[in-house]
C-alpha cells in the first residue's frame, strides 16, 4: 500500500500533466473550432457551423501552390540530407578520421544557431554568388538546418552497433562496399528513417530561415504569415488547424519511431 504522502504526490503529478496538455493543445482545439463556427462581438455563433472554409483552401490557387512548394522542398531537403548525415556518420565515426570534431561543429552550427542569423547568412551568401533566391536557396537552407538532427541519428545507431559486424564481414572476405552495402546500411535504415521524418517535421514548419531564403516563392507557413496580417477569418484558422494536425502527426511518427528497440547484441 503506498503512503498518503505518495497519493498526494501521484494526484498532484497528474493534474500538472493535464494542465500542460491543456495549454499546449488548447490553441488546436481553438483553431477547429473557429474554423468551423463564426464568432462576432465574444460571442460563438454555433449556427454558422460549416466546412465551407476547408473547401475553400482547396480552391484557393495561393495555398496549393505554397503547399506544393513546402512539399518539394521538404522531399528535396530531406533526401540530401539523409544522404550527407550518412556519409558524415560513416567519415566521423571512422577511426582514422581527420578533422572530424572540427567537421562535427560544422554540422551542428546552422542548427544551433538563431534561425535568424543562419538565414541572414545564407542571404548574404546568397547574394555575392549572385545566385537567385527561389526554391533552390531554400531547399540549401533547409538541408543545412535539418542536417544536425539526421547526422546526430545515424551517428548515434553507427556507434551503438558492435564492430565485431565489420570485422566479421572482412573476415569473411567482404569488401568495403559490400560492408557496407550489406551490413551497415542495412542497420542504420531505421535511425535514417527516423531522422527523416524529424527533418520532415523540422522543415515543413520552418518559417525564420525561409523568410531570408525564399524570395518571391512561398511555402505554407509563408503564406499563412501573409494571411494573417488580414485578421484571422475562417479559412486563415483551417490552414492553421491543418498545419498544427499536420506537424503533431509528424511528431507522433517521431515519437513511436524512436521508442526503445532493445540493444543490439554482439553474436
Amino acid at each position: 500500500m503506498r503512503s498518503r504522502s505518495e497519493r498526494l504526490a501521484t494526484f498532484g503529478t497528474g493534474i500538472l500533466t493535464l494542465f500542460i496538455f491543456i495549454v499546449l493543445y488548447a490553441p488546436v482545439f481553438i483553431s477547429i473550432l473557429f474554423s468551423v463556427v463564426e464568432i462576432k462581438k465574444g460571442q460563438i455563433l454555433w449556427e454558422t457551423f460549416s466546412l465551407t472554409p476547408y473547401a475553400s483552401l482547396w480552391s484557393n490557387p495561393s495555398v496549393i501552390s505554397a503547399l506544393s512548394n513546402t512539399a518539394v522542398v521538404a522531399v528535396i531537403s530531406v533526401a540530401i540530407s539523409s544522404v550527407c548525415a550518412v556519409i558524415l556518420a560513416l567519415y566521423t565515426n571512422w577511426e582514422e578520421a581527420i578533422g572530424g570534431r572540427a567537421l562535427e561543429v560544422i554540422i551542428y552550427l546552422p542548427f544551433l544557431l538563431p534561425p535568424i542569423v543562419t538565414g541572414l547568412s545564407l542571404l548574404v551568401v546568397s547574394s555575392q554568388l549572385g545566385i537567385s533566391r527561389g526554391l533552390a536557396t531554400i531547399v540549401l537552407g533547409h538541408s543545412l538546418f535539418v542536417l544536425a538532427v539526421s547526422y546526430r541519428l545515424a551517428l548515434t545507431r553507427l556507434q551503438a552497433l558492435p564492430k565485431s559486424l565489420v570485422e566479421a564481414s572482412f573476415d569473411l572476405g567482404a569488401s568495403r562496399l559490400q560492408t557496407l552495402r550489406y551490413v551497415l546500411l542495412p542497420h542504420l535504415a531505421s535511425a535514417v528513417m527516423t531522422g527523416a521524418v524529424l527533418a520532415l517535421t523540422l522543415s515543413f514548419d520552418e518559417t525564420l530561415i525561409t523568410t531570408f531564403v525564399a524570395g518571391d516563392q512561398m511555402t505554407l507557413p509563408l503564406r499563412l504569415w501573409a494571411m494573417m496580417r488580414v485578421g484571422f477569418t475562417p479559412e486563415i484558422n483551417a490552414l492553421v488547424t491543418l498545419v498544427l494536425l499536420i506537424s503533431i502527426g509528424l511528431s507522433v511518427i517521431v515519437a513511436w519511431r524512436m521508442r526503445p528497440q532493445g540493444e543490439v547484441e554482439e553474436e
